[in-house]
């Protein structure tokens, strides 16, 4: 599903929460990303577009370019991607079905 939307503030705490220890040329894109489309099976997973104009791209690196899991709620992890050095998206995933809200960042660990 196709959308132009700000970033919501739990996926944007989401975010900075899984850069914090990235390339500082992908947490200088947060501020400039926005929801370009939505999973269609109900989850938080979001499609990532970032404002090229306003931030340059980082450094080719591997997919995922960070990921962690949540001690609460046990078994939910979330995974940022990157294409062509920009933030692509933002998945969340779960052991035991689809994740319909961002847990809490402070509960992130990173992997």
């Amino acid at each position: 599903m196709q959308s132009d939307e700000p970033l919501p503030p739990p996926a944007r705490a989401t975010l900075e929460a899984l850069l914090a220890g990235a390339d500082p040329a992908l947490r200088a894109q947060v501020p400039y990303a926005r929801v370009a489309g939505r999973c269609g099976c109900g989850c938080v997973t979001v499609d990532l577009a970032v404002d090229r104009t306003a931030v340059a791209p980082a450094p080719a690196a591997g997919n995922p370019v960070a990921d962690g899991w949540y001690a609460a709620p046990e078994g939910t992890g979330v995974m940022v991607f990157a294409r062509d050095g920009y933030l692509s998206l933002l998945e969340a995933y779960g052991i035991d079905g689809p994740v319909t809200a961002w847990p809490e960042p402070r509960f992130l660990e990173r992997g």
